[in-house]
């Protein structure tokens, strides 16, 4: 059975800077690429960022130059640096592959504050 664990969201001030975690576990880990998603209130879920399973990164335009994205294929972990948060990153954010295949994690929430 496939488990997305995410962490590390939390409530930061514009401008902040977040750091999240997601654990994947029941699945080999690094011959999939990885994608984070995020779901505003009120909003569609949509993917921020994709890293591809030889670790190459793609973002999409809202939040290029101020995320990064890397993994651990060793500790089958993916990672979303967001820097420069802004209130309109504010949304429950969450992992899966690229294309999402298994079941939605929890997600972390992440709360930018104006």
């Amino acid at each position: 059975q496939v488990q997305l664990v995410e962490s590390g969201g939390g409530l930061v001030q514009a401008g902040g800077s977040l750091r999240l975690s997601c654990a994947a576990s029941g699945v080999i880990f690094s011959i999939n690429a990885m994608g984070w998603y995020r779901q505003a209130p009120g909003k569609q879920r949509e993917l921020v960022a994709t890293i591809t399973s030889s670790g190459r990164p793609y973002f999409a335009d809202s939040v290029k130059g101020r995320f990064t994205c890397s993994r651990d294929n060793a500790k089958n972990t993916v990672y979303l640096q967001m820097n420069s948060l802004k209130p309109d990153d504010t949304a429950v954010y969450y992992c899966n592959t690229n294309p999402a295949s298994f079941a939605w994690g929890q997600g972390s929430l992440v709360t930018v504050s104006s």
